[in-house]
């Protein structure tokens, strides 16, 4: 019986591994360690590997893999940033991902975020916890059929994002560089970057993180979107500079944002640090401001994205032990 070994797992994946073993006769034993010098030893006797990695491990481990019979890395998401695709193919070893989950799930966090900036749902909730049930101009809201809306990436989630939002009445836009045929119905597409930013009330982004898009919006980018903007970010914390987006509040070049991805967010996200200090003051004050939603990365968090992430990334898991080439490799 092949052994399957899944780290940085949690609580709630386990059902759901345990039904998948016992379809598939794999043993699959989870830990909620996750892959590094110290935790490595707990591979021995192990075939296949998933993980759920928010950090990367580094190259020592690729050629450890490698040397140890290892064959693949399974990772039980879309994203694959965390991972040098290059030095793993070096050391013969296939990384997999799970690319489409759930992107209803997503797309349904994204709109419920931008409904919540609009209606100023976290200032709001504050105010009645402090028993202030007035009304004046900060909790006026703007309704969603009056705005111009921009897709910023227009694959599975954009797509889904958008078809929500029209339901709604919005006019949208769409930025991409491999336009969505699909979509044209729905939305216009912008060609020139810079007059897209201008021209949207929101802007939702859904992109992967790639070494061209690190940063991109930052103090200049902002500077370029519609006064009194809004910006949702529940794709990758990285492509957003955080500290030029405090800037951007401060100034009330944007009038809120919502974000469910921060880009420091590794050494806490699905940690609980109730009752302790977090250390990180930029991530404190997103926590505290009205203008900012923060989220720690759960717009995927259905029961059905958690079940497709583990049985995808089991499948090809297993799929390579048995010398296929799944579809969901990454690095070949």
């Amino acid at each position: 019986m092949k052994k399957i070994m899944m780290m940085g797992a949690r609580e709630d994946e386990k059902q759901f591994a345990d039904k998948w073993a016992k379809e598939n006769n794999v043993e699959v034993v989870l830990t909620n360690e996750v892959l590094n010098e110290e935790t490595y030893h707990l591979l021995k006797g192990f075939d296949g590997l998933s993980l759920q990695q928010t950090m990367g491990i580094s190259n020592d481990i690729y050629a450890q893999l490698s040397k140890d019979g290892f064959k693949q890395i399974a990772q039980r998401s879309a994203g694959i940033d965390m991972y040098n695709l290059d030095v793993a193919k070096e050391n013969n070893i296939l990384i997999t991902n799970v690319p489409a989950y759930s992107p209803n799930s997503v797309a349904e966090f994204a709109v419920g975020s931008v409904l919540n900036c609009l209606r100023h749902t976290k200032l709001i909730n504050k105010r009645v916890t402090n028993h202030n049930f007035s009304w004046d101009k900060s909790i006026l809201s703007k309704e969603v059929r009056e705005l111009t809306i921009g897709i910023l990436g227009t694959g599975r989630i954009g797509q889904l994002t958008a078809e929500m939002l029209k339901g709604f009445g919005a006019t949208l836009i769409g930025y991409d560089l491999y336009k969505n045929k699909s979509l044209e119905a729905i939305l216009t597409y912008e060609d020139n970057f810079n007059t897209f930013l201008a021209s949207c009330d929101v802007i939702s982004i859904h992109m992967p993180l790639t070494e061209e898009n690190y940063h991109l919006f930052n103090e200049e980018t902002f500077a370029k979107m519609k006064p009194g903007s809004i910006l949702i970010n529940a794709s990758r914390g990285a492509i957003v500079n955080t500290n030029d987006l405090i800037k951007a509040l401060d100034s009330h070049q944007l009038a809120s944002c919502a974000l469910d991805t921060y880009e420091n967010e590794m050494p806490f996200v699905t940690k609980d640090f109730n009752n302790k200090p977090i250390n990180d003051p930029v991530l404190e004050e997103l926590i505290q401001r009205d203008d900012v939603i923060y989220t720690p990365h759960i717009a995927f968090y259905t029961e059905t994205a958690v079940t497709n992430l583990v049985s995808g990334a089991l499948d090809s898991c297993l799929a390579i032990l048995n010398g296929e080439r799944p579809q969901t490799i990454v690095n070949l």
